[in-house]
Formats: C-alpha cells, structure tokens, sequence
C-alpha cells in the first residue's frame, strides 16, 4: 500500500466541493482497496501513544462556531480491535495503551469520509504522545512499516504549514495567497522530501526562521513524520493539494508509492 500525508485544513472540507476535496477522491480512486486504515491525526495528543481499541468509534466534533450541518456528520466506520492489538504487539519502541472511549477527530473523520464516503472500511487512529521529541515520532512510524504489507492504509493528516496565528482571514478567498515565510518554510520541506533528506525534517526546529513561523506547534507537523519515515528505497514521491490558504496554512499533501 502506498501511504498518504494528508493537508487537512479546515473542517469545512467535510462538507464543501472544493479542488482539496476533489484531489483526494482522484488520489482514492489509484489505491488498492485497503483492508483497513489507520489514522495519525494532528487532533489525537495524549499523555502516552495510544490507540482507538472501540469496535464502533464514535465520530467527535472537536471544534467550535461552524456551521450546524458540519455538527451533524456522523462517520460510522467501525473500528478494528483485532488490528489495534496486532499494531500494539508490533510497537516495540513504547508502551501503547488501548482507549476503548475514543472516538474519531476532525483530523481523521474530515478526509477519511471524502476518500471512503461509504464508510465501509475499518478505520483506526494512533495518537501523538505530546511528551516525545520528534526523534521519537520518527522512529515510531518505522515501525508501522508491515503493515503496508497487510493491505492497511496508513495516513497522516495535519498540515506542513500551519500558523493559524498569522492567518489572513480576509484572503481565504484569494487564490494561492501565501506569505514569503510560507513559501520558503514549505518549499524547503518538499525539496528536503525528495531528496530523502529526513534528519533536516525531525530536526525541524534548527533550520531558520521560516520554519519557526511555519511550525510554531508541532502537532500538525508530527503526522508527516510517521509517513516518512515509513519510505522505501522502490518508492516513488508525489505531491498534491500544493496550495497555501490565507497565508500561513499549506494544504500541500504528499504521496509514498
């Protein structure tokens, strides 16, 4: 199975037609059916890594002052016990605890419901253990790689910029607007992507101002190093959604294989 960095924005992609919506209905339609996904969402922080153990996660709105018809979805793809155990066992670089009461973020459900709309395919999430250094992250998503063996989709959603801070509310609408920092910060990242050099990306709070704006949270940056580091020598790199919204929010995605 190929994996997927998702650029996730905001919420209201759950329910617009928008071209970020459409990209990744085209970017479903070249994958093999997965058997199961797993999700690492920007949107999971918790005291330890841990995994969604439910047979039938509920769907969380984790967000305020939008629209009711955004409160109103309900993604009911099951979860997978078996799998989560099975992800647990292959988990040597940490304890990871089961959490039999969580459900799916915004993060997840958002992107998952317009790739898979039918919600038909057993879908899990790993959450980001708040304490650990990006090293540690890193490291964790090698471990993670049997299961692009077992047919399972793995996919990172955050955002590689993501400065909610500096947003430019009144250039939503504005095609490609984006600051000089966000094109740097963001350009650096995918040349740093392709050329395999990773080290830079974990080491992601030495490399200048551009980055400091880009990043000033890891959370959003996090789930990108679990897909990198699940890269093999065979696969091919691609990008899409490569577009920065109000200024400081890049919707660039990044395909592995």
């Amino acid at each position: 199975m190929p994996v997927l960095f998702l650029g996730h924005g905001s919420p209201m992609n759950a329910i617009e037609e928008n071209i970020f919506v459409q990209t990744w209905r085209e970017i479903e339609q070249t994958i093999t059916r997965p058997k199961a996904i797993l999700c690492i969402s920007a949107h999971w922080e918790s005291k330890g890594s841990m995994l969604t153990s439910s047979a039938h996660p509920a769907t969380i709105h984790d967000f305020g002052g939008f629209p009711k018809a955004l409160y109103d979805i309900h993604y009911p793809a099951n979860g997978n016990p078996e799998l989560a155990l099975s992800i647990q066992s292959m988990l040597s670089k940490t304890n990871v605890e089961m959490d039999d009461a969580r459900g799916f973020d915004h993060g997840c459900w958002s992107v998952i419901s317009r790739m898979y709309p039918n919600a038909d395919i057993p879908l899990i999430q790993l959450s980001l253990d708040y304490r650990q250094k990006p090293q540690f992250h890193y490291d964790l998503g090698k471990e993670l790689a049997a299961l692009r063996e077992q047919g399972v989709l793995i996919v990172g959603s955050g955002n590689m910029v993501h400065n909610l801070a500096m947003i430019a509310w009144d250039k939503l609408s504005a095609s490609a607007y984006s600051y000089d920092w966000a094109v740097e910060a963001n350009n650096l990242m995918k040349s740093y992507i392709l050329s395999g050099d990773h080290h830079k990306l974990i080491e992601y709070q030495s490399q200048g101002e551009a980055f400091d704006l880009a990043i000033p949270t890891p959370e959003h940056f996090i789930p990108l190093l679990y897909i990198l580091a699940l890269k093999n020598d065979s696969d091919d790199i691609s990008f899409f959604n490569d577009i920065t919204v109000g200024g400081s929010l890049s919707m660039t995605s990044v395909r592995i294989g």
